[in-house]
């Protein structure tokens, strides 16, 4: 399963992918925003690839003009009570204070509020100043800060997500034009039921355009 939109592509995560990924994690630049910041070594990086292939977890590698530069995600996701936690990093320290984190967010938000019609939480450290600002700009409230913790929870609450996802749409535009969303559902997803979960109950006004091939459905938004 892979999404694209301009110069970017989210491509589902794969075993081949996961030291890499473990590289990152592991480095300071990014474990230091982490709740979780132990070292990962390889055998619990499989462990953990294995706990989350699944149809309730997606975790995507993001690609910028063919360079792997991060990670993002919808974990935990409740197909029948629509809910979703989030999250992305970006490990390519040339992207980090640029518009690609801010317009893959949005790529991403526009699918997961907007087309599937997911409510998102968050969880992040209070000292990620940046990551709260970010995500309250977007209409995030915080649900939990226990003051024993290091890190709070946020929500996007139903009765604004509409209008959270008007605004996410015109800035989504406005930084990488009109070009719709590109999802492409391979053999195996089309085997594991991915593409039933998400297609299943999804409002077809969404959908601008859809390809039939060989192993494989294509869909526009």
């Amino acid at each position: 399963m892979f999404i694209e939109k301009s110069n970017i592509r989210f491509i589902r995560l794969q075993e081949e992918d996961i030291e890499l990924l473990r590289h990152w994690r592991n480095h300071n630049s990014i474990k230091k925003y982490m709740v979780y910041r132990e070292h990962i070594t390889e055998e619990m990086q499989k462990k953990w690839f294995h706990s989350v292939n699944n149809n309730y977890n997606l975790y995507f590698i993001i690609e910028y003009k063919g360079k792997k530069i991060g990670l993002i995600n919808g974990k935990d996701i409740n197909w029948e009570e629509k809910s979703m936690e989030t999250g992305i990093f970006i490990w390519d320290k040339y992207y980090r204070k640029t518009h690609i984190p801010t317009l893959c967010t949005m790529i991403f938000a526009e699918l997961g509020i907007t087309i599937w019609n997911l409510k998102p939480t968050a969880t992040i450290l209070k000292s990620n100043d940046r990551a709260l600002k970010y995500n309250k700009m977007l209409g995030f409230k915080v649900i939990e800060d226990d003051p024993d913790k290091e890190y709070v929870r946020l929500s996007l609450e139903k009765d604004s997500m509409g209008f959270i996802a008007k605004k996410l749409k015109a800035a989504l535009n406005l930084l990488s034009g009109d070009e719709l969303i590109k999802m492409v559902f391979e053999e195996e997803d089309l085997k594991s039921g991915i593409h039933d979960l998400i297609m299943g109950d999804l409002d077809p006004v969404h959908i601008k355009k859809h390809e039939s091939g060989k192993d494989r459905e294509t869909y526009y938004f």
